[in-house]
């Protein structure tokens, strides 16, 4: 049997899915606007900057991008087109491929971070009282860690 949503279920899942799209495309439009690139691309460079000398398996990478593996390849390969990333074949798998963070591709990331975190703390942080900033914390961690099993 369905379990429908009663009204206020219905309007709590609406109004997250408008609140997560709307702070999506404030996060894009200023990276595009500030940094001529999606906020896609950003999140990519990031998870390359952090992993261990600025290199990450492409499918561990897709996997961290939220993303699927022709989606991350074609994304790698734009980047790869501005000399921010490159790719290199991995030497225990023939099959496998590691993209690579560039100096370039670094500086890239690190004149771009300023503007995005400033737009993350104006659509998020600062319309938050600390309580829902807490609430919200909590929310979060309990889906993320729910839906990563």
């Amino acid at each position: 049997m369905t379990r429908w949503l009663d009204d206020d279920e219905q309007r709590t899942w609406r109004d997250f899915l408008a609140a997560t799209q709307l702070v999506n495309e404030a996060l894009d439009r200023q990276l595009q606007r500030d940094a001529g690139m999606p906020h896609t691309y950003y999140m990519i460079l990031v998870a390359l900057s952090e992993a261990p000398e600025r290199s990450m398996r492409m499918s561990e990478l897709a996997t961290r991008a939220q993303s699927s593996q022709s989606r991350l390849s074609h994304a790698v390969a734009r980047l790869e087109e501005r000399g921010w990333v490159r790719r290199r074949r991995c030497d225990s798998d023939r099959r496998g491929n590691y993209a690579v963070l560039t100096p370039e591709g670094f500086a890239a990331l690190a004149a771009a971070a300023p503007g995005h975190v400033e737009e993350v703390r104006r659509s998020l942080f600062d319309v938050l009282t600390p309580e829902q900033l807490g609430h919200l914390t909590e929310i979060c961690a309990t889906l993320r860690n729910t839906l990563e099993q």
